[in-house]
């Protein structure tokens, strides 16, 4: 007993002598992704196991037992805070190892965590909420599967090459640079269990999404013997048939209707990036750039990084994208997670394909599509780059080069400023604030759009989530009924509308894990007028509701949403006497995408609530799943449960889910890709009396000017008068007078 209790002074001593901020630095390894030499190592083990049987991923059997993804199974929060707060021992590092096995009689999915690394020396299943199975149907395609989809195409569509070369000009067979190419829609269904695909036929030019040629084909390839996929309808020029057969027969026996598309011009691509209009920009100089006269004010230690009193650690997983944890601001946590769950867009059209289209991105392995940053466009040229490595469909760790970005830039806007007049043609003072921000940035191209995923840091202790879409938008046949579900964009080619919805989980930690969440708004009171009795003074007045379960604090869209959320600890109060807190407040037009319980919409049916407030649980990492894809209507991770039993959220740890998005409705400027102005949504983590003052204060980027009687004006500043020589030699002048000439 005295040796423990030593050993407990010891340990207590230690841990009191670290400062939160190495505490911090020590403990974000815990968060970061694999490293190619673990992902290997946990390789070797499986395909060790005589009990696994593995084959290779990239064999061409579907009947095999193979690995399909690998990611950091990131720990249990409680073990995770033992570390971070006071500096007891890490918890081992485990992979979460995603196998399908199709070599047994009964073919399943099965998850598996291996460790401890880098060493693993076992593996145990890893199960979900109310032990949900996972059906072989719901995987997720694989780079085989397209092979041998793509074959198949080729040999179906070898009985329409001559309808295909009169109709389109193009072809799958004997076509040189007039071949087609397709694109695969999901889910792949009607209902649980099915594996149909309605496939696109397209020109294989450059932006092939929105050059469809008018023919669908659904294909059953539930099989794992790709000699059994069949052929069930097919769709041609608004016409339905059972089979390619059908339709050729037809076509040659003109008893259907035909078309003809505009004869292919390649000089004339309207996909394509390469300019054309009129432009008045000048292009024989560069447009302005972002500088760092002395260098990087920021710092990156792997997976670690530290701005202007804010550090946090990150990673990317592989199955839905980038991950924030441990945030906080002068050493003191603000949120334990804020992470990417979700990315769907769901479509509406008249041609089969476009109808079924729902897409769900983290079915996608939304994560792996983090494809290289171009410098000065992606990114500013500044900024620090780093590769990611991911495992999923292949048989070693792949390099992402240049995938994530960091950098501080400008916003070219103050973070605050004010000049407060003299009336007589001078001032009493002017001070200002550069407004700086970090931003660390990914991109996901999942298929034909781009989304630019952003974190941000303001040094007045706010934190902004946004996501900017661009890339191609999905395109279908153009029908004269059509024209309820989108615009023409070209003479044959329909943009479809459609609504992006984003989810995101912001674990909050304010001031603590015992966290309350109220909302406010306003409600007019009309009351006398206690200088004047004869009238009465009409204003608004704050109300206040306090949400004490879990199913009052989930806010389905299309109700009406409070003005303020704010998340705070009811046991901390700020100088001022008010309770420490964070709000959240939201940059969207998002609404609901299916009728609540409607097929699909089971599968997401997080996008029943612009926001949810849940208690935080272990077996509750997630949303959404890489299986809701091709599995919507029963899916692996049901949202609902995790409100379904109405927890008491008072005095808790809190979870907010935060669904954000837009309505899009193609137009001729959506030519060649969508723009990201106008496209961006988000949401903003504000400071809401966390603090006794704006922290900003402590920047010594502030300026202020006062006006002396004679001279130039006295001017205050805590940096380098010249700012340096990328941006101007001169030093900083300010005059602020404003008398007649």
């Amino acid at each position: 007993m005295w040796h423990w209790y030593l050993l407990t002074l010891a340990v207590l001593g230690a841990s009191a002598s670290v400062s939160p901020e190495q505490l911090a630095h020590s403990g974000a390894s815990m968060f970061a992704d694999l490293k190619p030499q673990e992902m290997r190592a946990v390789r070797d083990l499986l395909m060790s196991s005589p009990v696994l049987r593995l084959s290779p991923a990239t064999s061409t059997s579907l009947r095999k037992n193979s690995i399909l993804l690998m990611e950091l199974h990131v720990p249990r929060k409680h073990e995770a805070l033992r570390a971070l707060d006071r500096g007891q021992a890490r918890p081992p590092r485990q992979a979460r190892v995603v196998v399908q096995f199709g070599d047994q009689a009964q073919p399943n999915t099965t998850e598996f965590l291996v460790g401890p690394l880098p060493n693993p020396t076992g593996f145990t299943h890893r199960t979900f909420k109310r032990n949900q199975l996972i059906k072989f149907e719901s995987r997720p395609m694989c780079s085989v599967e397209y092979a041998h989809l793509g074959a198949l195409l080729e040999r179906i569509t070898r009985k329409a090459h001559q309808l295909l070369l009169e109709s389109t000009g193009f072809s799958f067979n004997n076509c040189t640079d007039r071949c087609l190419t397709f694109s695969d829609i999901a889910p792949r269904g009607l209902g649980s269990g099915e594996r149909r695909s309605w496939i696109i036929l397209q020109k294989f030019v450059e932006g092939y999404f929105i050059h469809p040629v008018g023919l669908e084909i659904l294909i059953n390839h539930q099989s794992l013997d790709p000699a059994e996929w069949q052929v069930e309808k097919v769709w041609y020029n608004e016409q339905y048939f059972d089979s390619m057969e059908e339709l050729v027969e037809l076509y040659n026996s003109d008893r259907l209707r035909k078309m003809k598309l505009p004869e292919h011009d390649d000089n004339e691509l309207y996909s394509t990036y390469v300019p054309r209009g009129q432009s008045n920009t000048r292009s024989n100089i560069h447009g302005p750039k972002l500088v760092e006269p002395q260098g990087p004010r920021y710092r990156v230690d792997g997976n670690f990084v530290r701005y202007a009193g804010w550090s946090f650690a990150f990673r990317v997983r592989s199955s839905a994208g980038m991950q924030l944890f441990d945030l906080r601001f002068n050493g003191e946590r603000v949120a334990y997670e804020i992470s990417l769950q979700e990315a769907i867009a769901f479509y509406a059209g008249h041609t089969p394909a476009a109808m079924q289209t729902k897409y769900i991105d983290a079915g996608w392995a939304m994560g792996t599509s983090d494809y290289e940053l171009a410098p000065g466009i992606d990114c500013p040229e500044i900024a620090t780059f780093l590769d990611l490595y991911h495992y999923y469909d292949t048989d070693k760790p792949v390099r992402y080069k240049n995938a994530l970005c960091i950098f501080e830039m400008t916003t070219a806007m103050p973070l605050r400023r004010h000049f407060n007049s003299n009336f007589s043609g001078g001032y009493n003072f002017y001070g200002g604030l550069e407004n700086h921000v970090l931003v660390i940035r990914t991109t996901s191209t999942v298929y034909n759009y781009d989304y630019i995923w952003d974190f941000l840091f303001y040094q007045n202790g706010v934190v902004e989530s946004k996501v900017s879409a661009t890339g191609y938008i999905h395109a279908t046949f153009f029908t004269p009924e059509g024209l309820h579900y989108g615009n023409r964009v070209y003479s044959y080619v329909l943009g479809n509308m459609h609504t992006h919805l984003i989810h995101y989980k912001v674990d909050l930690d304010i001031a603590g894990r015992r966290n309350s969440f109220e909302t406010l708004s306003l409600k007019y009171e009309n009351i006398t007028n206690p200088w004047s009795p004869g009238h009465v003074v009409v204003q608004s007045r704050l109300q206040r509701t306090q949400h004490r379960t879990e199913r009052s604090a989930a806010f389905r869209f299309g109700k009406r949403f409070p003005r303020y959320l704010h998340f705070y600890n009811p046991e901390q109060k700020n100088k001022w006497g008010h309770q420490r807190g964070y709000r959240i407040q939201y940059n969207s037009h998002a609404h609901s995408v299916l009728p609540r319980g409607w097929q699909e919409e089971n599968g997401i049916s997080w996008s029943r609530y612009a926001l949810a407030v849940t208690r935080h649980k272990d077996d509750e990492m997630t949303s959404s799943s890489i299986y809701t894809q091709n599995d919507p209507w029963e899916p692996t991770v049901s949202f609902e449960d995790y409100i379904r039993n109405n927890e008491d959220i008072e005095k808790q740890d809190l979870v907010a889910w935060v669904t954000v998005g837009f309505l899009h409705i193609p137009h001729s400027e959506d030519i060649p890709n969508t723009a990201t102005p106008g496209n961006a949504v988000g949401f903003f983590l504000r400071p809401f009396n966390f603090f006794n003052e704006d922290p900003s204060l402590a920047s010594r980027s502030t300026v202020i000017m006062r006006q002396r009687k004679e001279g130039s004006p006295q001017v205050q500043r805590w940096t380098p008068e010249v700012v340096g020589h990328c941006v101007s030699y001169r030093p900083f002048q300010y005059d602020g007078t404003y008398n007649s000439d």
